[in-house]
């Protein structure tokens, strides 16, 4: 294998690209990436990275939740903070019923680019670029907005930047305070159809904050009122990662400091491929997505390749199979895994597999589907002996109708009601606690 440098994925097939206008513009686009401040820093990769190592032993486990793909506009500090309110409240629920911590990691403050299945999509006869996101063009169908526009790199960094500010300020200056949590998810439950259901997860958490309240540990502690709080998203385009890759003044080494953690996506995890070769030399921990395709030989190849020290917590591996297929492809690359002794995180992608069209034209998915691949991913592990450390899925905050079913019963004829995603359908905030209590119910079995 060549030495890996930050710029050596340039000797690979880079699939996903967008077509830039032309090089000189996007080089003076990746002088100014490369002049700006880090994103993140590469201690706080490390701390993730430590924490991820808890979830590979069973003793912590994985929320990564947020946009399917993150916007331009209309991004406000409400939007922000009420996704933030819902990944806390799921990861309470999720940490009372595993009765281990929750590894919170948010898909935000830099998921601005998406894979797509055609270069082009088709409207009334014209042809277009398909959209890719807000990292490389608008989503409004006309030439112009279709163009890949380098600037909007530099336009990326910059709202990365204000969320991640948000971000930072409300993890650590009280908003995620336990108690207050604890309210909203009191709240939920009040309100939910399916509130009695939930319940006793409710009555469960309120006893143990009686408890650490009756021992004397005060629940204004630092530990009860501020949370660690992590980015990810999918390193798409290489240009703008590369940019913003450091090497680090303790130890030497690369990480991608657009965010602390990294994936690979089902599209683009080619061994040969520019992803990969890029990947496996930045020090960040590292996730990547497997489809029903994926061989018990393949994984092998990709863990040797990302995580060939074998470093517990390095390497994430995020199956996204589709329920009717979940459990027949997952179980032998859980067993090939075990079996080669690789130290990976499991998590379970129930989305991305279980997206159907309706008549209208719309993209959905079933709340029942995403809930029934969960449970065969429960299951397989249970089977094959191994800790099923955590969840992925698309949330916000926000009150749309993108996916049908749930508590609320949303049919496929409620969709155009507030359908407001730029590319996949996602959880609303209602759905996405209500995921949380369903997975709670499995976990405490």
């Amino acid at each position: 294998m060549t030495a890996w440098q930050p710029d050596s994925w340039r000797e690979r097939h880079a699939s996903q690209q967008p077509q830039w206008p032309d090089a000189a513009s996007l080089g003076e686009v990746r002088k100014t990436l490369v002049g700006l401040p880090p994103l993140v820093f590469a201690g706080e990769a490390r701390n993730l990275t430590a924490d991820l190592s808890e979830v590979c032993h069973g003793r912590a486990f994985v929320l990564q939740a947020g946009d399917c793909a993150e916007s331009f506009d209309g991004v406000t500090a409400d939007s922000i903070r009420d996704k933030l309110k819902v990944i806390l409240q799921m990861a309470v629920v999720l940490a009372f019923s595993a009765g281990v911590p929750t590894v919170k990691i948010g898909r935000i403050a830099g998921q601005f680019a998406k894979p797509r299945s055609a270069a082009t999509e088709v409207v009334d006869g014209i042809e277009l670029p398909s959209f890719r996101g807000h990292m490389v063009n608008d989503i409004a169908f006309s030439q112009g907005s279709r163009n890949a526009d380098p600037e909007r790199l530099v336009r990326a960094y910059q709202q990365s930047a204000s969320t991640l500010n948000l971000l930072r300020a409300f993890t650590k200056g009280g908003y995620a305070d336990l108690r207050q949590v604890h309210i909203w998810n009191q709240e939920f439950i009040a309100a939910s159809p399916e509130g009695k259901r939930y319940q006793s997860v409710a009555e469960g958490i309120e006893a143990a904050l009686r408890f650490m309240s009756a021992c004397g540990i005060p629940l204004d502690a630092p530990a009860l009122h501020q949370v660690d709080f992590y980015t990810s998203h999918e390193a798409l385009v290489l240009d703008y990662e590369q940019a913003l890759t450091r090497q680090d003044s303790i130890t030497g080494q690369w990480y991608d400091c657009s965010a602390h953690m990294l994936w690979i996506g089902e599209r683009t995890r080619q061994l040969d491929g520019a992803h990969v070769e890029f990947m496996r030399g930045i020090k960040n921990p590292l996730g990547c997505k497997l489809g029903p395709s994926a061989t018990p030989t393949e994984v092998l190849e990709l863990c040797n390749t990302l995580n060939p020290d074998r470093i517990s917590g390095r390497l994430t591996l995020i199956s996204r199979m589709g329920a009717d297929k979940i459990a027949e492809h997952l179980p032998p690359l859980l067993t090939a895994v075990r079996d080669a002794g690789h130290p990976v995180v499991w998590e379970c992608d129930p989305m991305h597999g279980n997206t159907y069209t309706t008549a209208a034209g719309r993209k959905t998915r079933h709340f029942e589907d995403v809930m029934t691949e969960i449970d065969h991913y429960f299951t397989a592990h249970q089977n094959a002996g191994t800790w099923p450390g955590g969840i992925h899925v698309e949330i916000t905050g926000d009150d749309v109708t993108e996916c049908v079913g749930g508590a609320e019963a949303i049919r496929d004829e409620d969709l155009e009601r507030r359908y407001e995603t730029m590319c996949d359908p996602r959880l609303n905030g209602t759905q996405s606690l209500e995921l949380a209590f369903r997975i709670a119910e499995r976990l405490s079995v």
